[in-house]
């Protein structure tokens, strides 16, 4: 109901739009940390600002190609769409991205940021105007991860002047994409956007056995409406957005000999998995310039998030007689036992692989899908003041931001058993509602950050201060929905953050650039764990001479203790939101960015972008047999930290045609800390080509081959075996502005 009142009010707009008169009049924005390249450029700390230029040369959908752009920044693949990815910023760790600060529009955008920060829900990229990445002291401004850093996803803002654009993109695998926007504002003050993107595709992947796709199905449908009279100090935005999700996706992965034969295959055990998704979010921006010097910023916000992933689990090689009394074998444990040819008590490896390929029937009540039924909400008020103040010699920006949150993750969720007969998967066993889980997570929520630059001459000063107070609750239920209290648990933290950023102007084209603060993650709400501290430092260098772009940064992050959250896709042999101490590590690297034109020849331009990360990270001490890390001797890596990636971007532009090619190379990683064989991904080098051609100044033809060479590679391994990375996907598509 929600989606077609939504989209019903956008193709009314639509139709009545284009008759609204010119304006430059334009309302105040307060979606952006930087907004702009330039001021990213004059960050005491490292930052990158992705923006319009850099996206329209691929027009990707997927944040994961998207992302790269920044260097520091890692990513653990999973569907090859980046639906729900795993992203690390400076060797955090990489699952559901739960380790860093997820922002749309600056605005919290995680299901439930504190009490269940994995990111089931992650933005359309195809629909993102900007992304903003940010990292080292200037982190503190945008808690409450701050070890590794921020992302800031930029929707489409409100045109200054009527207008809209369309487009329409085809490619392999029946894979569709629309996007539609109009907006405008006029000399009352009044501004609006209407936006559709639709997003489909029948997905790389083939099962066996089935005629189910592997892909997915995403509508998003954005409105904002403005007010910002002309020389009025006030303005006013308000946001709605909704997103529709529908995939065929599964963690059930491959042994290495069939991913050999086939790295597109999945096994029919996981012909059913599928995730459905519903987001929601509200936002209300408020603006007021209180004089020259001084402007006061409010923004409620209500995001809810509603999400059903049905997929299989682990097998009960006995079979069972209900699904309750169900004693699973993980997919992995089957997995890796064919990789290591070792039966699993008296079931041999041939019968595993003949369980795995559908060709023996399984015992009833042995297969085991889970409905994993969750509901989240994420809502508060955020206040910002800022001042620009000159005493004496000193220059200073001044930034005071105030946070009041509420997040809640609700779990009902209901084991089911099936058993394999000729191949198919027939149900045994519904079970019990809230048998696979029935609980509520809670977080309550208080951040402060007062955050000064202060310019004086060539030198800027960024001192700064973050607090956070946190409260956490856990309650489980038996009985299904009639919920009869079973247990509980709390844990409360309080921590005040400190960090510094220093710049200095060598001279008009060179900045150094130095900063240190103390980096944090929430903890979870499991009693006795700690939370995850780390005081990073970071030393480095920015030129820029509007011809040559680069910039050098060192950076190291001394762990106190570094933390380990179990979720599904981790694999581990945990209970899901338990926290884990891993006491003391370290992480250290080098972050080296370059832009720049390599020259013009016969009126055609060169640009060349090179964008590298080394980085360095392990455990300082050893770790005995814990269900989340399991056995770690100091010096072992942190697992999904590449220690070497790079990305090299260079294409030919002409006065109506550009054509890019870009390359991504990337080590492979251990899966594990351990490390042990079967626990490391392939090292990849992919290829992506884009062409485009301007008919007219409206109207835009353009064309893109995803891995180019189609390589196929060990991407990833948790939680249910070996996963691929996307195969070569060629696309064509048309872009309409009016």
């Amino acid at each position: 109901m929600k989606r077609t009142l939504l989209a019903t009010a956008i193709a009314l707009t639509m139709f009545n739009a284009v008759a609204q008169e010119h304006s430059n009049n334009k309302a105040i924005e307060t979606v952006t940390i930087y907004g702009n390249q330039q001021k990213a450029q004059e960050a005491t700390g490292a930052a990158q600002y992705i923006g319009e230029q850099e996206l329209e040369k691929f027009k990707y959908s997927d944040i994961q190609r998207i992302i790269r752009q920044a260097p520091g920044v890692s990513l653990q693949i999973e569907d090859g769409y980046g639906l729900r990815p795993n992203i690390s910023i400076r060797g955090v760790a990489t699952e559901r991205s739960g380790r860093i600060t997820l922002l749309e529009d600056n605005v919290l955008i995680a299901p439930a940021p504190y009490s269940a920060p994995s990111a089931y829900y992650f933005p359309t990229a195809g629909r993102m105007s900007a992304f903003e990445v940010v990292k080292g002291p200037a982190a503190i401004t945008q808690g409450p991860y701050t070890i590794g850093g921020a992302i800031n996803m930029i929707s489409t803002p409100i045109p200054s002047t009527q207008g809209g654009q369309v487009t329409l993109e085809a490619g392999q695998d029946a894979t569709y994409r629309a996007h539609a926007t109009v907006g405008g504002q006029n000399d009352n003050g009044f501004g609006y956007l209407l936006e559709a993107h639709q997003w489909q595709s029948d997905g790389f992947q083939d099962i066996d056995r089935s005629n189910n796709d592997t892909g997915l199905d995403v509508t998003d449908l954005t409105m904002k409406l403005a007010y910002a009279p002309k020389d009025s100090r006030h303005s006013v935005e308000l946001k709605l957005q909704y997103t529709d999700q529908d995939s065929e996706q599964s963690y059930l992965g491959l042994t290495d000999a069939d991913f050999a034969n086939n790295a597109q295959r999945r096994y029919g055990l996981s012909s059913l998995d599928n995730i459905s998704t519903e987001h929601t979010q509200v936002m209300l921006n408020y603006a007021f310039q209180i004089n020259k010097d001084l402007n006061f910023t409010a923004v409620a916000y209500n995001n809810t998030h509603e999400r059903d992933w049905f997929k299989t689990e682990g097998i009960d090689l006995d079979g069972s007689d209900n699904a309750q009394d169900f004693s699973s074998t993980s997919w992995s444990d089957v997995v890796n036992a064919i990789n290591t040819n070792e039966a699993i008590d008296d079931i041999s490896v041939s019968q595993l692989q003949g369980i795995l390929n559908g060709t023996i029937d399984t015992a009833e009540g042995s297969i085991q899908l889970r409905s994993n039924n969750r509901e989240y909400y994420s809502r508060g008020v955020q206040f910002g003041l800022n001042l620009d103040k000159q005493l004496g010699e000193a220059k200073h920006h001044i930034e005071v931001g105030i946070r009041l949150h509420q997040d809640q993750e609700d779990r009902l969720q209901r084991n089911s058993t099936y058993q394999q007969l000729n191949g198919q998967l027939v149900l045994s066993d519904l079970g019990e509602l809230g048998n696979a889980g029935n609980r509520v997570q809670d977080a309550d929520a208080l951040a402060i950050h007062v955050y000064d630059r202060i310019t004086l001459g060539d030198w800027v000063f960024t001192p700064g201060l973050r607090f956070e107070d946190i409260s956490q609750s856990r309650t489980r239920y038996t009985n299904g929905a009639d919920r009869v209290f079973r247990d509980d648990r709390e844990n409360d933290t309080t921590i005040l953050l400190p960090g510094l950023g220093v710049l200095y102007k060598v001279d008009t084209n060179l900045n150094l650039i130095a900063g240190a603060h103390k980096g944090f993650t929430a903890p979870s709400n499991s009693p006795g764990a700690k939370e995850e501290e780390a005081v990073n430092y970071e030393l480095g260098f920015r030129y820029n001479n509007n011809v040559l772009n680069a910039e050098l940064v060192y950076f190291l992050s001394d762990y106190d203790n570094i933390v380990g959250v179990c979720t599904a896709s981790s694999g581990s042999n945990c209970e899901i939101g338990d926290a884990f101490n891993g006491d003391a590590a370290t992480v250290q690297g080098i972050e080296f960015l370059l832009k720049t034109e390599l020259g013009q020849f016969n009126g055609i331009r060169v640009p060349f972008n090179l964008t590298y990360s080394y980085i360095d990270s392990e455990f300082d001490t050893d770790i005995s047999g814990t269900d989340f890390f399991g056995d770690v001797t100091a010096g072992d890596s942190i697992p999904y930290i590449p220690e070497n990636q790079g990305q090299v971007t260079i294409g030919l532009e002409g006065e109506k045609w550009a054509t890019y090619l870009n390359a991504v190379f990337v080590d492979g990683v251990c899966t594990r800390a351990s490390c042990d064989a079967f626990e490391v991904t392939d090292s990849s080098f992919i290829v992506d080509l884009s062409g485009s051609y301007n008919v007219n100044d409206n109207l835009r033809l353009f064309a893109r081959i995803e891995n180019l060479t189609d390589q196929e590679n060990i991407v990833s391994r948790q939680p249910y075996g070996a996963r691929p990375n996307k195969s070569r996907t060629a696309s064509v598509g048309v872009s309409y502005s009016f």
